[in-house]
């Protein structure tokens, strides 16, 4: 009996990691920015003092699972010239700060075009 409950017990064990993997390979090919194959690199911006930039907008941004997203993202939006974005991952907004006026469009376009959706757009007021 004592070899019986422990091939069902190594039965049990392989079921469970052939789930786990048939799962995580799924969630590999769902096409979560985590999924491998980007080589993108951050987008420094060099000018994180917030009294340089006149313009703020909070940007609800929906789609974002994990921390390449977050970066997907904020890539996005600073590859704008003048532009300092930050985002709370937990919370779904973007904080853009701008030096120029940029218009919602742009803005907009940036976060679809890296696979995101816009879901909010609130203007700040200005510094």
């Amino acid at each position: 009996m004592d070899s019986v409950g422990t091939v069902i017990l190594v039965v049990a064990l392989v079921i469970i990691a052939v789930i786990a993997i048939k799962s995580y390979a799924r969630k590999l090919s769902s096409g979560c920015c985590g999924a491998g194959g980007d080589d993108e690199k951050k987008i420094k911006v060099d000018d994180k003092d917030p009294a340089h930039y006149l313009y703020t907008v909070k940007i609800g941004v929906s789609g974002m699972t994990c921390g390449r997203c977050k970066e997907r993202v904020e890539n996005a939006l600073n590859s704008e010239n003048g532009v300092w974005a930050d985002v709370d991952l937990g919370s779904g907004l973007a904080t853009v700060r701008m030096k120029i006026l940029i218009p919602e469009e742009v803005l907009r376009g940036r976060i679809i075009a890296a696979g995101y959706r816009v879901v909010s757009f609130e203007e700040q007021n200005e510094v």
